[in-house]
């Protein structure tokens, strides 16, 4: 009796487990949504007490690759309370705290990212639009959103298009490339916000970047959103760094307003012991402007080199007595206003930026490319070397940041001194290899020409 019991709970345990059969293929295909309640399209005379999303297959309570439970796999909108979302293995259930609102156009939007129990993952969402009043619209408010100071596409960016004057926020996210459409819209006059989700709760709070756009939507708009950080203080000088004895690169607590061209009246840099003795200033400038004057100056000195060995290469080969080719004339070089390409010396200096070339065609990066990102650094080019050991004061004033408030800053300097030059034994020994040098007979630093070295001798 007793193995019998056994066996029974034993045969039982089997064909309780819900793993795959015994050598069948695995289960690999996502859930799907097999109903959806209220269906999409309806225009509804009663209230519904909640709405649901049914699949085909039990879901994981987890959204796929985030830390976030089934609740972020949903967006319901327009609200402006707490959402509720209840997981009921092969069911959803949606709920605004309140309730549903007659007249309203409601979008429940499911995101990509639901999975089964093995891992399967939707790879596409779906949206259900449904009236409590009146009828469905058919506007499309669509668009991108860039992370404008970190040069970058908005991905998984939350779109607030609040609807004026009744304040109904309708909500989406971007998608990888920083676009969204919000299909079946009300018309009507929206203020769009574009906001950089940071802590990923859905919600514009108060120190995430962000951009608006105020718009009248009747068949279809587009807007282009450049996100970032809204200050309520001027941007502040960090620190100053000697790039060479010419150049200061200048760094800021945020970025600046890059719309404003760089004045030398806003910079000035004095010595710390005689604060009112400015020393001039050749320009100041953008990282951006300093690196083309920086490249226009190698160009122009690249091409000077060629023509002038193309002109001795020309005047080596030409007949005697007949007249020597004219050199090509140089490249000029293209320099911002105010700067001075010649005094760019050790050619200048490393640029300052190392951003590649764009090549990507996305809507994001065409918009970055007709608004380049703003930066927190600018270049000071000088007019005389700085003395090395010195220390020197910079004032900033006037300066803007990206929403239109000035700063003022005060920074110091002290310019380091050449490493003094070791008199030990490898110097000594490094002098004579070069006196050797410079005294031995020209016909001693190279072979004679057509010699070679004797064959040796075949033993005998």
């Amino acid at each position: 009796m007793r193995l019998a019991l056994a066996a029974a709970f034993v045969l039982a345990a089997g064909c309780a487990f819900a793993g795959d059969p015994p050598g069948g293929p695995p289960d690999v295909t996502p859930p799907k949504v097999v109903r959806v309640v209220p269906e999409s399209g309806a225009v509804l005379t009663e209230m519904p007490h909640q709405a649901e999303i049914d699949f085909d297959k039990v879901i994981a309570e987890q959204i796929a690759g985030q830390q976030r439970d089934i609740s972020g796999a949903v967006i319901l909108s327009p609200v402006t309370g707490k959402v509720s979302v209840g997981w009921h293995r092969t069911r959803i259930t949606v709920e605004p705290k309140g309730g549903f609102r007659a007249g309203r156009i409601y979008r429940l939007e499911l995101l990509p990212g639901v999975t089964d129990l093995r891992q399967n993952r939707m790879k596409r969402g779906r949206l259900v639009v449904f009236s409590t009043g009146p009828p469905i619209p058919d506007a499309t408010l669509k668009g991108t959103i860039v992370d404008w100071p970190g040069n970058k596409a908005a991905t998984g960016g939350l779109v607030e298009a609040v609807l004026l004057p009744d304040s109904l926020p309708y909500r989406a996210l971007t998608d990888s490339a920083g676009d969204f459409a919000m299909r079946a819209m009300p018309a009507g006059e929206y203020l769009v916000y574009g906001v950089i989700d940071q802590n990923g709760n859905r919600r514009r709070e108060p120190r995430e970047a962000y951009d608006t756009a105020r718009v009248t939507l009747q068949d279809s708009a587009s807007l282009e959103l450049y996100a970032f950080t809204h200050d309520t203080v001027g941007p502040r000088l960090r620190t100053v760094e000697a790039a060479d004895s010419l150049t200061l690169k200048l760094s800021f607590d945020r970025p600046l307003d890059p719309s404003v061209a760089p004045d030398t009246s806003q910079v000035h840099l004095a010595p710390a012991d005689d604060s009112t003795a400015f020393v001039p200033l050749a320009a100041v400038m953008t990282s951006a402007g300093f690196d083309s004057l920086v490249k226009a100056a190698a160009a122009a000195a690249a091409a000077a080199d060629s023509a002038k060995r193309a002109a001795a290469d020309t005047t080596h080969r030409q007949p005697a007595g007949a007249a020597p080719a004219a050199p090509a004339p140089a490249a000029p070089a293209a320099a911002p206003s105010g700067a001075a390409p010649g005094r760019l010396r050790g050619a200048a200096a490393a640029p300052m930026t190392s951003r590649p070339t764009r090549a990507d065609t996305t809507r994001a990066m065409r918009m970055l490319i007709r608004r380049p990102s703003p930066t927190d650094t600018r270049i000071v080019r000088l007019t005389a070397a700085l003395t090395p050991g010195a220390r020197y004061v910079v004032f900033t004033a006037g300066l803007k940041g990206l929403t239109g408030i000035e700063g003022h800053g005060r920074g110091a300097l002290l310019v380091p001194k050449p490493a003094p030059r070791r008199a030990g034994a490898d110097s000594l020994r490094t002098a004579a290899h070069a006196d050797s040098l410079h005294r031995a007979p020209a016909d001693t630093l190279r072979p004679p020409p057509d010699t070679a070295p004797p064959a040796p001798r075949p033993p005998e």
